[in-house]
């Protein structure tokens, strides 16, 4: 079978995405390159699983055939690492904004620290951020924000398995979680913040897993043109 016909038939590639880059950046970077490189009118590309631009890691691809595993693979939880800063706050959650909030961590602990993560744990509720990729009235949620309206956002069930601390100094905090399909970090950076009596926003992220999917098995080369020369 030729390559062409591999990813026709289906393909996975797993990308450790760049910071910066949204994920359907590398989606159309490598439908492009594919296009390209095979002389071909269409071919069906699409990711599992959304990353933010700031966030980097873990981004799996599927084409041809394989597309119809998005939804499948989709399902499967996640693993991430990252850091939180404590004490301030941003609209978005994450530094795609600027801080807009101060709050005091002088009351904060090592122990109070690892003691909050326990609340965070099991089947709970999440509000998504406000600004956020999801659709209300055929609206992105980012865009209403973007336009100065407010929404009524409903909490969405999620489930963490594991959420601990790996590193603490503050204003930083570095953790990792393991958790389910929908699971917003930037909402857990928030959340964890007001569960703190302070505040905090996302300053690093970093998807290691999907499932049985390891970001230290990415490679990147579908990114790179000469990956699809015959």
């Amino acid at each position: 079978m030729s390559q062409l016909e591999e990813i026709q038939n289906g393909m996975i590639f797993l990308i450790d995405k760049p910071l910066d880059w949204t994920s359907f950046d590398v989606v159309n970077k490598i439908r492009w390159n594919i296009r390209k490189s095979f002389n071909l009118k269409k071919i069906k590309v699409g990711h599992a699983g959304t990353l933010d631009p700031k966030a980097t890691g873990l981004l799996i691809i599927c084409t041809g055939k394989f597309t119809k595993r998005i939804d499948e693979i989709q399902a499967e939880s996640k693993v991430y690492t990252g850091t939180f800063k404590l004490g301030v706050t941003t609209p978005t959650y994450d530094t795609e904004s600027e801080e807009n909030g101060t709050f005091p961590i002088q009351h904060i602990s090592e122990e109070l620290i690892n003691e909050t993560t326990k609340q965070f744990i099991g089947d709970i509720e999440q509000f998504p951020p406000a600004h956020s990729a999801i659709k209300v009235d055929g609206k992105r949620l980012y865009e209403l924000a973007r336009a100065g309206k407010e929404v009524e956002l409903k909490p969405r069930k999620i489930s963490i398995f594991d959420f601990k601390i790996t590193k603490i100094h503050l204003p930083f905090v570095e953790f990792e979680v393991h958790c389910g399909k929908g699971t917003y970090i930037r909402s857990l950076a928030h959340d964890f913040g007001k569960s703190l009596n302070s505040g905090a926003y996302l300053t690093e992220l970093k998807r290691t897993k999907i499932g049985d999917f390891s970001v230290e098995n990415a490679d990147n080369s579908p990114l790179n043109l000469e990956y699809f020369s015959e």
